[in-house]
């Protein structure tokens, strides 16, 4: 086991980086392309979960990505979502200049701001599994929340939905919410397999 943790230590940051510049690009790059915008939206939501389910199927079958996960720990993976504060900025502007819908700007932009700053708190705080616990169950509770309010908006074929078929706004849904999603979960199974955290990150 601890050479498994050591060859995690070792190729994972750059393996991980490698793959997560190759999808920021891909991302961009359909983006740009319209590819996002001639797809259905009932698949724009396959998509987003596809994001999520990707990492986790790896996470799930691969013994050195989760010997890797584990030595990043549970602050690290915390911390990441701080970029949420950001994504919440950029609904809000969004929101503002009448670019998505109010009820989708108010659930996902209120809700990564929250989150945003919860996982700021958290991770400056002394560490305690429900502090951990309480972040990751709201986190992943946002995405739900705010994919579903995104999905009803497609349904219901509000033009101002084309505005996160778009950059930068596509990063949002169909990059950071793949990479966070994925994360909580991460989480969630760090959380079930260490009961103290007298020894987590």
């Amino acid at each position: 086991m601890n050479q498994v943790v050591e060859i995690g230590k070792s190729s994972g940051p750059r393996v991980l980086l490698g793959v997560l510049i190759v999808w920021g690009l891909a991302v961009a790059a359909a983006a740009e392309a319209g590819v996002y915008r001639a797809v259905y939206p009932l698949s724009l939501a396959g998509l987003i979960a596809l994001g999520i389910a990707a990492p986790v199927v790896v996470y799930a079958l691969s013994r050195r990505f989760r010997a890797y996960i584990e030595t990043v720990g549970l602050r690290t993976l915390t911390a990441f979502h701080i970029w949420r504060i950001a994504a919440a900025l950029v609904f809000f502007w969004y929101g503002a200049h009448d670019l998505l819908p109010e009820a989708f700007v108010r659930n996902a932009g209120w809700g990564d701001l929250i989150a945003g700053l919860l996982a700021l708190g958290v991770t400056l705080l002394p560490k305690t599994r429900n502090r951990y616990l309480v972040f990751h169950l709201f986190g992943f509770a946002d995405f739900v929340v705010a994919v579903g309010t995104g999905l009803t908006y497609f349904l219901l074929n509000d033009p101002r939905m084309s505005g996160i078929q778009t950059l930068p706004m596509a990063l949002i849904p169909f990059y950071g919410v793949g990479i966070s999603g994925a994360s909580h979960i991460m989480a969630f199974d760090l959380l079930r397999r260490r009961p103290g955290l007298s020894n987590a990150r």
